[in-house]
Protein backbone atom coordinates (compact mmCIF):
# COMPACT_ATOMS: atom_id res chain seq x y z
CA UNK A 1 0.00 0.00 0.00
CA UNK A 2 1.79 3.23 -0.96
CA UNK A 3 2.41 5.57 2.11
CA UNK A 4 -0.13 8.62 2.80
CA UNK A 5 1.49 12.16 2.80
CA UNK A 6 1.30 14.03 6.48
CA UNK A 7 0.05 17.12 6.54
CA UNK A 8 1.49 19.51 8.90
CA UNK A 9 -1.02 21.44 10.72
CA UNK A 10 -0.14 24.70 8.80
CA UNK A 11 -1.11 22.56 5.46
CA UNK A 12 -4.62 22.40 7.33
CA UNK A 13 -6.38 25.73 9.27
CA UNK A 14 -2.55 27.65 9.73
CA UNK A 15 -1.27 29.47 12.47
CA UNK A 16 -2.86 29.19 16.13
CA UNK A 17 -3.17 31.27 19.34
CA UNK A 18 -1.56 29.87 22.61
CA UNK A 19 -3.56 30.52 26.02
CA UNK A 20 -1.44 30.51 28.88
CA UNK A 21 -1.67 30.38 32.34
CA UNK A 22 1.01 32.04 33.61
CA UNK A 23 0.95 35.82 34.59
CA UNK A 24 2.16 38.68 32.26
CA UNK A 25 6.13 39.23 31.89
CA UNK A 26 7.75 42.55 31.44
CA UNK A 27 4.44 44.78 32.14
CA UNK A 28 2.36 42.60 29.57
CA UNK A 29 -1.14 41.64 30.07
CA UNK A 30 -1.59 38.02 30.66
CA UNK A 31 -3.95 35.68 28.69
CA UNK A 32 -7.30 34.30 29.80
CA UNK A 33 -6.26 31.13 33.07
CA UNK A 34 -8.56 28.02 33.51
CA UNK A 35 -10.71 30.45 35.79
CA UNK A 36 -11.03 33.16 33.56
CA UNK A 37 -13.85 31.72 31.59
CA UNK A 38 -16.78 33.12 33.78
CA UNK A 39 -15.08 36.98 33.63
CA UNK A 40 -17.12 38.81 30.73
CA UNK A 41 -15.71 42.07 31.45
CA UNK A 42 -15.13 43.00 27.97
CA UNK A 43 -14.35 46.20 26.01
CA UNK A 44 -17.20 48.16 24.60
CA UNK A 45 -17.05 46.90 20.57
CA UNK A 46 -14.98 49.43 18.37
CA UNK A 47 -12.96 51.18 21.09
CA UNK A 48 -9.28 51.50 21.52
CA UNK A 49 -9.08 48.99 24.15
CA UNK A 50 -10.44 46.08 22.05
CA UNK A 51 -8.10 46.83 19.09
CA UNK A 52 -5.49 46.50 21.81
CA UNK A 53 -6.15 43.65 22.64
CA UNK A 54 -7.39 42.15 19.46
CA UNK A 55 -4.09 43.07 18.41
CA UNK A 56 -2.30 41.82 21.07
CA UNK A 57 -3.85 38.27 19.80
CA UNK A 58 -3.13 38.58 16.10
CA UNK A 59 0.49 39.53 16.68
CA UNK A 60 1.03 35.98 18.35
CA UNK A 61 0.60 34.53 14.65
CA UNK A 62 3.75 34.93 12.75
CA UNK A 63 5.80 32.91 16.05
CA UNK A 64 2.51 30.26 15.80
CA UNK A 65 2.93 30.02 12.82
CA UNK A 66 6.64 28.87 12.84
CA UNK A 67 5.89 26.73 15.41
CA UNK A 68 2.99 24.81 14.19
CA UNK A 69 5.03 24.22 10.79
CA UNK A 70 6.14 20.85 12.31
CA UNK A 71 4.20 17.51 11.35
CA UNK A 72 0.76 16.74 12.91
CA UNK A 73 1.07 16.09 16.02
CA UNK A 74 1.14 19.12 17.40
CA UNK A 75 -1.66 19.68 19.52
CA UNK A 76 -4.30 22.80 18.76
CA UNK A 77 -7.75 23.85 19.17
CA UNK A 78 -9.83 25.21 16.56
CA UNK A 79 -12.76 27.23 17.47
CA UNK A 80 -15.14 27.16 14.19
CA UNK A 81 -17.45 29.64 13.84
CA UNK A 82 -19.03 29.98 10.53
CA UNK A 83 -20.89 32.52 10.38
CA UNK A 84 -21.68 33.85 6.97
CA UNK A 85 -21.58 37.86 8.40
CA UNK A 86 -22.69 39.78 5.25
CA UNK A 87 -25.40 42.07 4.38
CA UNK A 88 -28.99 39.83 5.49
CA UNK A 89 -31.19 41.25 2.56
CA UNK A 90 -28.49 40.11 0.42
CA UNK A 91 -28.08 36.42 2.54
CA UNK A 92 -31.85 35.97 2.02
CA UNK A 93 -31.55 35.81 -1.92
CA UNK A 94 -29.67 32.03 -0.90
CA UNK A 95 -31.84 29.27 -0.77
CA UNK A 96 -31.73 27.42 2.40
CA UNK A 97 -29.49 30.51 3.31
CA UNK A 98 -28.85 29.21 6.78
CA UNK A 99 -27.54 25.54 5.81
CA UNK A 100 -24.34 27.47 3.94
CA UNK A 101 -22.91 27.21 7.70
CA UNK A 102 -22.73 23.62 7.15
CA UNK A 103 -19.92 24.14 4.32
CA UNK A 104 -17.34 24.32 6.91
CA UNK A 105 -18.13 21.18 8.79
CA UNK A 106 -15.01 19.93 6.49
CA UNK A 107 -12.95 21.16 8.63
CA UNK A 108 -14.26 18.39 10.94
CA UNK A 109 -11.44 16.22 9.10
CA UNK A 110 -9.14 18.27 10.93
CA UNK A 111 -9.63 15.64 14.02
CA UNK A 112 -7.71 13.29 11.48
CA UNK A 113 -5.13 14.64 13.61
CA UNK A 114 -4.97 12.82 16.80
CA UNK A 115 -3.75 15.76 18.78
CA UNK A 116 -6.17 18.57 17.39
CA UNK A 117 -9.53 19.57 19.12
CA UNK A 118 -12.60 21.13 17.32
CA UNK A 119 -15.13 23.79 18.85
CA UNK A 120 -18.12 24.01 16.16
CA UNK A 121 -20.64 26.49 16.89
CA UNK A 122 -23.51 26.79 14.83
CA UNK A 123 -27.06 28.81 14.55
CA UNK A 124 -29.16 25.77 15.51
CA UNK A 125 -28.23 21.94 15.48
CA UNK A 126 -26.73 19.98 13.38
CA UNK A 127 -28.52 16.72 12.57
CA UNK A 128 -26.52 13.87 14.16
CA UNK A 129 -26.29 11.84 10.77
CA UNK A 130 -24.27 15.20 9.33
CA UNK A 131 -22.05 14.64 12.50
CA UNK A 132 -21.23 10.95 11.84
CA UNK A 133 -21.08 11.41 8.24
CA UNK A 134 -17.89 13.54 8.59
CA UNK A 135 -16.77 11.71 11.21
CA UNK A 136 -17.01 8.30 9.00
CA UNK A 137 -14.63 10.02 6.12
CA UNK A 138 -11.51 10.29 8.47
CA UNK A 139 -8.45 8.54 7.46
CA UNK A 140 -6.78 6.25 9.59
CA UNK A 141 -8.71 7.55 12.96
CA UNK A 142 -11.36 5.65 15.39
CA UNK A 143 -14.70 7.25 15.03
CA UNK A 144 -14.81 7.42 18.92
CA UNK A 145 -11.37 9.28 19.19
CA UNK A 146 -11.89 11.92 16.55
CA UNK A 147 -15.88 12.02 18.60
CA UNK A 148 -14.65 12.62 21.79
CA UNK A 149 -11.99 15.68 20.48
CA UNK A 150 -15.46 17.76 19.04
CA UNK A 151 -17.43 20.03 20.82
CA UNK A 152 -20.45 21.08 19.14
CA UNK A 153 -22.68 24.48 20.11
CA UNK A 154 -25.70 25.95 19.13
CA UNK A 155 -27.51 28.78 19.58
CA UNK A 156 -31.07 27.94 18.73
CA UNK A 157 -31.92 31.14 16.76
CA UNK A 158 -32.41 31.17 13.19
CA UNK A 159 -32.79 34.82 13.05
CA UNK A 160 -31.21 36.66 9.69
CA UNK A 161 -28.67 37.70 12.37
CA UNK A 162 -24.87 36.63 11.70
CA UNK A 163 -23.84 33.54 13.88
CA UNK A 164 -21.21 35.80 15.26
CA UNK A 165 -23.72 38.32 16.48
CA UNK A 166 -25.68 35.85 18.05
CA UNK A 167 -22.78 34.71 20.30
CA UNK A 168 -21.65 37.73 21.24
CA UNK A 169 -25.33 38.42 22.44
CA UNK A 170 -25.27 35.30 24.64
CA UNK A 171 -22.81 35.80 27.79
CA UNK A 172 -23.74 32.55 29.36
CA UNK A 173 -22.90 30.67 25.51
CA UNK A 174 -19.55 32.60 25.03
CA UNK A 175 -18.79 31.76 28.92
CA UNK A 176 -19.32 27.79 27.66
CA UNK A 177 -16.71 28.13 24.84
CA UNK A 178 -14.48 29.84 26.68
CA UNK A 179 -14.54 27.35 29.10
CA UNK A 180 -14.45 24.21 26.38
CA UNK A 181 -11.34 26.07 25.58
CA UNK A 182 -9.87 26.10 28.75
CA UNK A 183 -5.97 26.52 28.87
CA UNK A 184 -5.46 24.61 25.41
CA UNK A 185 -2.45 25.37 23.75
CA UNK A 186 -2.70 26.73 19.91
CA UNK A 187 -5.95 28.04 20.25
CA UNK A 188 -7.50 29.93 17.49
CA UNK A 189 -10.78 31.02 15.74
CA UNK A 190 -11.45 30.21 11.92
CA UNK A 191 -13.91 31.71 10.56
CA UNK A 192 -16.35 32.49 7.06
CA UNK A 193 -15.39 36.28 6.64
CA UNK A 194 -13.87 38.59 8.84
CA UNK A 195 -15.93 42.12 9.94
CA UNK A 196 -15.77 44.20 13.21
CA UNK A 197 -18.06 41.36 14.98
CA UNK A 198 -15.36 38.82 14.40
CA UNK A 199 -12.86 40.90 15.78
CA UNK A 200 -15.16 41.50 18.91
CA UNK A 201 -15.65 37.47 19.17
CA UNK A 202 -11.65 36.90 19.02
CA UNK A 203 -11.43 39.44 22.10
CA UNK A 204 -13.95 37.84 23.93
CA UNK A 205 -12.79 34.64 23.46
CA UNK A 206 -9.55 35.20 23.92
CA UNK A 207 -7.79 33.94 21.04
CA UNK A 208 -6.18 34.70 17.86
CA UNK A 209 -8.29 35.30 14.71
CA UNK A 210 -7.05 33.60 11.87
CA UNK A 211 -8.00 35.65 9.06
CA UNK A 212 -7.44 39.39 7.50
CA UNK A 213 -7.44 42.04 10.05
CA UNK A 214 -10.91 44.23 9.46
CA UNK A 215 -8.64 47.49 8.94
CA UNK A 216 -8.32 46.08 5.18
CA UNK A 217 -11.63 44.30 4.30
CA UNK A 218 -12.03 47.74 1.62
CA UNK A 219 -9.73 45.59 -0.64
CA UNK A 220 -12.45 42.87 -0.77
CA UNK A 221 -15.20 45.60 -2.00
CA UNK A 222 -15.99 45.87 -5.70
CA UNK A 223 -14.02 49.26 -5.73
CA UNK A 224 -11.35 48.24 -3.46
CA UNK A 225 -9.92 45.92 -5.61
CA UNK A 226 -10.16 47.54 -8.65
CA UNK A 227 -7.89 49.65 -7.24
CA UNK A 228 -6.02 47.32 -6.48
CA UNK A 229 -5.35 45.73 -9.65
CA UNK A 230 -4.72 49.21 -10.99
CA UNK A 231 -1.77 49.60 -8.94
CA UNK A 232 -0.52 45.87 -8.96
CA UNK A 233 -0.57 46.23 -13.31
CA UNK A 234 -3.21 44.12 -13.70
CA UNK A 235 -5.61 44.34 -16.95
CA UNK A 236 -9.48 44.63 -15.61
CA UNK A 237 -12.24 45.78 -17.20
CA UNK A 238 -12.46 49.60 -18.05
CA UNK A 239 -14.45 51.20 -15.33
CA UNK A 240 -15.43 53.49 -12.38
CA UNK A 241 -15.40 52.88 -8.70
CA UNK A 242 -16.84 54.75 -5.48
CA UNK A 243 -20.02 55.34 -6.93
CA UNK A 244 -22.58 56.80 -4.35
CA UNK A 245 -26.09 56.91 -6.25
CA UNK A 246 -27.86 56.73 -9.57
CA UNK A 247 -26.53 60.28 -10.37
CA UNK A 248 -23.11 58.73 -10.18
CA UNK A 249 -24.28 55.98 -12.07
CA UNK A 250 -25.84 57.44 -15.04
CA UNK A 251 -22.95 59.74 -15.18
CA UNK A 252 -20.33 57.18 -15.08
CA UNK A 253 -22.15 54.44 -17.84
CA UNK A 254 -22.03 57.71 -20.58
CA UNK A 255 -18.28 58.21 -19.45
CA UNK A 256 -17.56 54.99 -20.34
CA UNK A 257 -19.37 54.59 -23.24
CA UNK A 258 -17.48 57.58 -25.01
CA UNK A 259 -14.21 56.09 -23.74
CA UNK A 260 -15.49 52.08 -25.03
CA UNK A 261 -17.66 53.35 -28.07
CA UNK A 262 -18.00 49.86 -28.68
CA UNK A 263 -19.54 48.44 -25.57
CA UNK A 264 -22.79 46.91 -25.78
CA UNK A 265 -23.40 46.17 -22.33
CA UNK A 266 -22.47 47.46 -18.92
CA UNK A 267 -22.63 45.76 -15.41
CA UNK A 268 -23.48 47.80 -12.08
CA UNK A 269 -22.12 46.32 -8.96
CA UNK A 270 -23.04 46.39 -4.98
CA UNK A 271 -19.82 46.97 -3.35
CA UNK A 272 -20.20 44.30 -0.92
CA UNK A 273 -22.58 42.17 -2.87
CA UNK A 274 -21.22 38.36 -3.11
CA UNK A 275 -21.78 35.18 -5.53
CA UNK A 276 -23.09 37.91 -8.25
CA UNK A 277 -26.46 38.51 -6.86
CA UNK A 278 -25.52 42.47 -6.15
CA UNK A 279 -24.74 42.79 -9.87
CA UNK A 280 -27.22 44.23 -12.50
CA UNK A 281 -26.61 44.18 -16.49
CA UNK A 282 -27.80 47.36 -18.60
CA UNK A 283 -27.61 46.69 -22.17
CA UNK A 284 -26.81 50.22 -24.14
CA UNK A 285 -28.80 49.59 -27.93
CA UNK A 286 -31.05 51.52 -27.07
CA UNK A 287 -29.32 54.67 -27.31
CA UNK A 288 -28.04 54.76 -30.67
CA UNK A 289 -26.38 58.60 -30.50
CA UNK A 290 -24.65 59.48 -27.71
CA UNK A 291 -23.16 63.07 -28.82
CA UNK A 292 -25.54 65.31 -27.12
CA UNK A 293 -25.05 64.20 -23.38
CA UNK A 294 -27.82 65.94 -21.66
CA UNK A 295 -29.94 63.53 -23.78
CA UNK A 296 -28.05 60.99 -22.89
CA UNK A 297 -28.48 61.20 -19.27
CA UNK A 298 -31.70 61.44 -19.38
CA UNK A 299 -32.46 58.52 -21.47
CA UNK A 300 -29.86 56.36 -19.00
CA UNK A 301 -31.58 57.57 -16.30
CA UNK A 302 -34.69 56.04 -17.76
CA UNK A 303 -33.03 52.71 -19.04
CA UNK A 304 -31.52 51.93 -15.78
CA UNK A 305 -34.89 52.19 -13.75
CA UNK A 306 -36.64 50.48 -16.63
CA UNK A 307 -34.32 47.97 -18.36
CA UNK A 308 -31.94 46.87 -16.13
CA UNK A 309 -31.53 42.92 -15.64
CA UNK A 310 -30.80 41.97 -12.00
CA UNK A 311 -28.99 38.80 -11.17
CA UNK A 312 -30.84 38.07 -8.03
CA UNK A 313 -34.35 36.87 -8.19
CA UNK A 314 -36.92 39.16 -7.39
CA UNK A 315 -35.31 42.75 -7.34
CA UNK A 316 -36.23 46.17 -8.69
CA UNK A 317 -34.87 48.89 -9.13
CA UNK A 318 -35.61 50.99 -6.34
CA UNK A 319 -34.74 47.91 -4.04
CA UNK A 320 -31.24 47.87 -5.51
CA UNK A 321 -30.82 51.25 -5.46
CA UNK A 322 -31.16 51.71 -1.73
CA UNK A 323 -28.86 49.05 -1.62
CA UNK A 324 -26.50 50.73 -3.25
CA UNK A 325 -26.61 53.63 -2.08
CA UNK A 326 -25.72 51.80 1.00
CA UNK A 327 -23.15 50.28 0.14
CA UNK A 328 -21.78 52.25 -2.33
CA UNK A 329 -20.10 50.46 -6.15
CA UNK A 330 -18.76 50.66 -9.29
CA UNK A 331 -19.71 50.71 -12.77
CA UNK A 332 -17.70 48.39 -15.52
CA UNK A 333 -17.81 47.17 -19.18
CA UNK A 334 -19.43 43.96 -19.45
CA UNK A 335 -16.75 42.09 -21.12
CA UNK A 336 -18.40 40.07 -24.06
CA UNK A 337 -17.47 36.61 -25.57
CA UNK A 338 -19.01 33.40 -26.54
CA UNK A 339 -16.18 31.38 -25.45
CA UNK A 340 -14.88 33.45 -22.35
CA UNK A 341 -13.62 31.62 -18.95
CA UNK A 342 -14.20 32.48 -15.72
CA UNK A 343 -11.29 31.17 -13.37
CA UNK A 344 -10.28 31.99 -10.23
CA UNK A 345 -7.01 31.63 -7.69
CA UNK A 346 -6.76 30.68 -4.26
CA UNK A 347 -4.33 32.04 -1.95
CA UNK A 348 -3.21 32.11 1.24
CA UNK A 349 -0.93 35.18 2.59
CA UNK A 350 0.85 33.68 5.89
CA UNK A 351 1.32 35.54 8.58
CA UNK A 352 5.18 35.66 7.41
CA UNK A 353 4.13 37.44 4.51
CA UNK A 354 4.25 34.77 2.11
CA UNK A 355 1.68 35.16 -1.00
CA UNK A 356 1.23 31.31 -1.68
CA UNK A 357 -1.01 30.01 -4.44
CA UNK A 358 -3.54 27.33 -3.04
CA UNK A 359 -5.48 26.41 -5.94
CA UNK A 360 -7.18 27.24 -9.02
CA UNK A 361 -11.00 26.68 -10.72
CA UNK A 362 -13.03 27.47 -13.43
CA UNK A 363 -16.29 28.55 -12.35
CA UNK A 364 -19.62 27.57 -13.25
CA UNK A 365 -21.80 30.35 -13.37
CA UNK A 366 -25.77 30.82 -14.20
CA UNK A 367 -28.49 33.44 -13.78
CA UNK A 368 -29.38 35.64 -16.52
CA UNK A 369 -26.21 37.41 -17.64
CA UNK A 370 -24.06 34.55 -16.24
CA UNK A 371 -23.12 36.29 -13.46
CA UNK A 372 -23.91 33.81 -10.32
CA UNK A 373 -21.83 31.44 -8.90
CA UNK A 374 -23.15 27.91 -9.16
CA UNK A 375 -20.05 25.74 -9.22
CA UNK A 376 -16.58 24.79 -10.11
CA UNK A 377 -14.10 22.77 -11.52
CA UNK A 378 -10.70 21.83 -10.38
CA UNK A 379 -8.17 22.87 -11.85
CA UNK A 380 -9.05 25.70 -14.09
CA UNK A 381 -7.47 25.00 -17.87
CA UNK A 382 -4.30 24.23 -18.09
CA UNK A 383 -4.13 26.56 -21.48
CA UNK A 384 -4.40 29.69 -18.82
CA UNK A 385 -2.97 28.62 -15.68
CA UNK A 386 0.25 30.08 -16.09
CA UNK A 387 -1.42 33.86 -16.93
CA UNK A 388 -3.00 33.04 -13.51
CA UNK A 389 -0.95 31.84 -11.75
CA UNK A 390 1.62 34.85 -12.62
CA UNK A 391 -1.56 37.70 -12.08
CA UNK A 392 -2.54 35.99 -8.46
CA UNK A 393 0.89 35.69 -7.05
CA UNK A 394 1.46 39.41 -8.12
CA UNK A 395 -1.93 40.82 -6.25
CA UNK A 396 -1.07 38.43 -3.14
CA UNK A 397 2.23 40.56 -2.96
CA UNK A 398 0.47 43.43 -3.10
CA UNK A 399 -2.05 42.51 -0.63
CA UNK A 400 1.44 41.02 1.62
CA UNK A 401 2.93 44.15 1.23
CA UNK A 402 -0.27 45.74 2.58
CA UNK A 403 -0.45 43.57 5.40
CA UNK A 404 -3.10 41.31 4.49
CA UNK A 405 -3.28 38.02 6.48
CA UNK A 406 -5.58 34.79 4.89
CA UNK A 407 -7.18 33.12 3.01
CA UNK A 408 -8.45 34.70 -0.19
CA UNK A 409 -9.72 33.92 -4.04
CA UNK A 410 -9.39 36.37 -6.85
CA UNK A 411 -12.21 36.05 -9.91
CA UNK A 412 -11.37 36.34 -13.86
CA UNK A 413 -12.06 36.60 -16.79
CA UNK A 414 -10.61 34.64 -20.15
CA UNK A 415 -11.42 35.55 -23.78
CA UNK A 416 -9.95 33.40 -26.31
CA UNK A 417 -7.46 35.66 -28.74
CA UNK A 418 -5.40 34.46 -32.01
CA UNK A 419 -3.21 31.89 -31.60
CA UNK A 420 -4.93 30.17 -29.12
CA UNK A 421 -3.92 32.73 -26.50
CA UNK A 422 -5.99 34.15 -24.02
CA UNK A 423 -6.94 38.06 -22.81
CA UNK A 424 -7.23 38.27 -19.04
CA UNK A 425 -8.90 40.40 -17.08
CA UNK A 426 -9.05 40.81 -13.23
CA UNK A 427 -12.59 40.73 -11.38
CA UNK A 428 -13.05 40.83 -7.70
CA UNK A 429 -10.68 39.79 -5.08
CA UNK A 430 -12.51 38.04 -2.02
CA UNK A 431 -11.21 38.40 1.36
CA UNK A 432 -13.20 35.40 2.81
CA UNK A 433 -13.96 31.54 2.22
CA UNK A 434 -15.93 30.92 -0.90
CA UNK A 435 -17.45 28.16 -3.26
CA UNK A 436 -14.33 26.99 -3.89
CA UNK A 437 -12.90 26.89 -0.54
CA UNK A 438 -14.73 23.77 0.94
CA UNK A 439 -14.22 21.42 -1.92
CA UNK A 440 -10.22 21.93 -2.34
CA UNK A 441 -9.63 21.28 1.61
CA UNK A 442 -12.07 18.33 1.23
CA UNK A 443 -10.19 16.69 -1.04
CA UNK A 444 -6.73 17.97 0.55
CA UNK A 445 -7.62 16.24 3.95
CA UNK A 446 -8.99 13.26 2.34
CA UNK A 447 -5.67 12.42 0.40
CA UNK A 448 -3.16 14.37 1.95
CA UNK A 449 -2.21 15.82 -1.26
CA UNK A 450 -1.41 19.15 -2.21
CA UNK A 451 -1.82 21.97 -5.58
CA UNK A 452 1.39 22.19 -7.49
CA UNK A 453 1.98 25.93 -9.11
CA UNK A 454 4.49 24.28 -11.49
CA UNK A 455 2.25 21.64 -12.83
CA UNK A 456 -0.75 22.84 -11.96
CA UNK A 457 -1.79 19.81 -10.84
CA UNK A 458 -3.32 18.56 -7.60
CA UNK A 459 -1.12 15.18 -6.33
CA UNK A 460 -2.46 13.06 -3.75
CA UNK A 461 -0.90 11.12 -0.93
CA UNK A 462 -0.25 8.69 -3.53
CA UNK A 463 1.45 10.08 -6.13
CA UNK A 464 -2.17 10.54 -8.36
CA UNK A 465 -3.47 13.42 -10.01
CA UNK A 466 -7.49 14.28 -8.44
CA UNK A 467 -9.93 16.14 -10.20
CA UNK A 468 -13.42 17.42 -8.98
CA UNK A 469 -16.57 19.22 -9.95
CA UNK A 470 -18.58 20.67 -6.97
CA UNK A 471 -21.50 22.46 -6.72
CA UNK A 472 -23.69 24.24 -3.50
CA UNK A 473 -26.98 24.14 -6.12
CA UNK A 474 -27.80 20.95 -6.54
CA UNK A 475 -31.77 21.07 -6.26
CA UNK A 476 -34.63 19.58 -7.31
CA UNK A 477 -38.34 20.38 -5.84
CA UNK A 478 -38.49 16.40 -5.99
CA UNK A 479 -35.94 16.34 -3.16
CA UNK A 480 -37.85 18.07 -0.70
CA UNK A 481 -38.71 15.66 2.39
CA UNK A 482 -35.88 13.29 1.74
CA UNK A 483 -34.03 13.38 5.18
CA UNK A 484 -30.23 13.19 6.10
CA UNK A 485 -30.77 9.25 6.61
CA UNK A 486 -32.03 8.70 3.52
CA UNK A 487 -29.37 10.77 1.88
CA UNK A 488 -27.09 8.39 3.59
CA UNK A 489 -28.67 5.26 2.39
CA UNK A 490 -29.39 6.20 -1.37
CA UNK A 491 -25.82 7.23 -1.45
CA UNK A 492 -24.67 3.77 0.24
CA UNK A 493 -26.95 1.52 -1.69
CA UNK A 494 -25.78 2.90 -5.07
CA UNK A 495 -21.88 2.76 -4.19
CA UNK A 496 -21.82 6.42 -4.36
CA UNK A 497 -19.82 7.10 -1.19
CA UNK A 498 -16.18 8.80 -1.30
CA UNK A 499 -13.67 5.61 -1.42
CA UNK A 500 -10.78 6.22 0.64
CA UNK A 501 -8.69 3.06 -1.28
CA UNK A 502 -9.14 5.01 -4.70
CA UNK A 503 -9.51 8.44 -4.06
CA UNK A 504 -12.69 8.79 -5.85
CA UNK A 505 -16.36 9.12 -4.99
CA UNK A 506 -18.76 11.49 -3.97
CA UNK A 507 -18.81 13.90 -0.87
CA UNK A 508 -22.05 15.79 0.34
CA UNK A 509 -22.27 18.75 1.66
CA UNK A 510 -25.32 21.16 2.87
CA UNK A 511 -27.25 17.79 3.93
CA UNK A 512 -29.74 20.44 6.59
CA UNK A 513 -31.02 21.78 3.32
CA UNK A 514 -32.14 18.49 1.62
CA UNK A 515 -35.53 18.29 3.21
CA UNK A 516 -36.71 21.72 3.13
CA UNK A 517 -35.67 23.29 0.49
CA UNK A 518 -34.33 20.50 -2.10
CA UNK A 519 -31.03 21.49 -2.19
CA UNK A 520 -27.70 20.37 -1.38
CA UNK A 521 -23.96 20.54 -2.32
CA UNK A 522 -21.89 18.01 -3.80
CA UNK A 523 -18.06 17.22 -4.66
CA UNK A 524 -17.34 14.65 -6.87
CA UNK A 525 -13.89 13.52 -6.92
CA UNK A 526 -12.26 11.50 -9.87
CA UNK A 527 -8.82 10.63 -11.83
CA UNK A 528 -10.05 12.61 -14.65
CA UNK A 529 -11.88 15.70 -15.20
CA UNK A 530 -14.40 13.78 -17.53
CA UNK A 531 -14.65 11.11 -14.23
CA UNK A 532 -15.23 13.92 -11.79
CA UNK A 533 -18.10 15.60 -14.23
CA UNK A 534 -19.64 12.18 -14.77
CA UNK A 535 -19.83 11.40 -11.15
CA UNK A 536 -21.75 14.70 -11.00
CA UNK A 537 -24.09 13.64 -13.73
CA UNK A 538 -24.37 10.01 -11.44
CA UNK A 539 -25.36 11.84 -8.87
CA UNK A 540 -28.08 13.69 -10.14
CA UNK A 541 -29.61 10.03 -11.73
CA UNK A 542 -29.77 7.96 -8.31
CA UNK A 543 -31.39 11.20 -6.75
CA UNK A 544 -33.73 11.62 -9.32
CA UNK A 545 -34.54 7.67 -9.54
CA UNK A 546 -34.84 7.47 -5.91
CA UNK A 547 -36.98 10.26 -5.18
CA UNK A 548 -39.70 7.55 -7.26
CA UNK A 549 -38.19 4.01 -5.85
CA UNK A 550 -37.30 2.93 -2.57
CA UNK A 551 -36.16 0.10 -2.91
CA UNK A 552 -32.14 1.80 -1.26
CA UNK A 553 -34.69 1.42 2.43
CA UNK A 554 -32.89 -0.44 4.95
Amino acid sequence: MAKRNRLKVTDLDGPTGEVRTSPAKNGGSACPSLNDWADLTLPAPGSPEEDARFQELYAKMPELWRNLSGDGHIPQTVVVIPSMTLDPEELQKLKGAQHYEERLLFLLILLSLPKTRVIFVTSEPIHPFIIDYYLQLLPGIPFSHARARLEMFAVYDTSPKSLTQKILERPTLLRRIRKAIGTAQNSHMTVFNVTHWEKSLSVALGIPLLGPDPKHLAYGSKSGCRKLFRQAGIPLADGFEDLKNEDDIVESIYKLKKLRPAMKRVVIKINDGFSGDGNAILPLGAIAEWSNKKSCLKTLREMVRTQARFQAPGMEWNSYLRKFEQMQGIVEEFIEGDDKASPSVQMRITPLGEAQIISTHDQVLGGPDGQVFIGCSFPALRSYQPQLHEAGLTIGEHLAKAGVVGRLSIDFLCVPIADDGWELFAVEINLRKGGTTHPFRTLQFLTGGRYSPETGLFQSGTGNPKYYFASDNLESEKYKGLLPEDLIDITTFNGLHYNSSSNTGVVFHMIGALSQFGKLGVTCVGDSPEEAKSLYQQTIDILDKAVDEVDWIV
